[in-house]
C-alpha cells in the first residue's frame, strides 16, 4: 500500500538563498512582518515548522526606516542594566537616531517564534546603503 504524505524537509535537503530589502521609508512594522516570515521560511512551500527552511535576509537603509503614527514618541525600548535601579526606557524616535539596525532587529524578533530555532541569527542590519555580503550574491527583493 502506498502512502501518499505531506511532506517534511529535512535539514540537509535546504537551500538557502540571501535577499536584499531596502528599508528606506517603510513602515517599521509592515517590513518586519514580511522579513519574519522570510527568515521562517513561511514563503516557501516547503516550509516544515521543526525545521528552519527560511532564507537569509540583508536589510539595508535602516535609519531612513518609517514610523508611523505616534510610535516615536510613545512606544518604548525597555532595558535593565543589571544595577539597583536599572531600569531604562528609551523612546524609538531617539533609538532610530543612534541604533537604527538594533530597533529593526528588536521589531523582528517580537514577531519570530520563541523556539530554539534561532531565526534572528539570519537577519543582517545595516544603517546605510552599503553591505558586506556581496560574495554571497543576494538577490534584491521589491516589497
Amino acid at each position: 500500500m502506498k502512502f501518499n504524505g505531506s511532506y517534511l524537509a529535512k535539514p540537509g535537503e535546504i537551500k538557502r538563498k540571501w535577499y536584499v530589502i531596502d528599508a528606506e521609508g517603510r513602515s517599521a512594522g509592515r517590513l518586519a512582518a514580511v522579513v519574519s516570515r522570510i527568515l521562517t521560511g513561511k514563503n516557501k512551500p516547503t516550509y516544515t515548522p521543526h525545521v528552519d527552511t527560511g532564507d537569509y535576509v540583508i536589510v539595508i537603509n535602516a535609519e531612513k526606516i518609517k514610523m508611523t503614527g505616534k510610535k516615536a514618541s510613545q512606544s518604548f525600548w525597555h532595558y535593565h542594566t543589571g544595577h539597583p535601579g536599572g531600569y531604562r526606557a528609551r523612546p524609538w524616535g531617539e533609538l532610530v537616531k543612534t541604533k537604527p539596525e538594533e530597533l529593526f532587529r528588536h521589531v523582528v524578533k517580537g514577531m519570530l517564534p520563541r523556539n530554539r530555532l534561532k531565526y534572528i541569527s539570519k537577519l543582517k542590519v545595516y544603517a546605510g546603503a552599503s553591505h558586506p555580503h556581496e560574495a554571497q550574491q543576494p538577490e534584491t527583493l521589491e516589497i
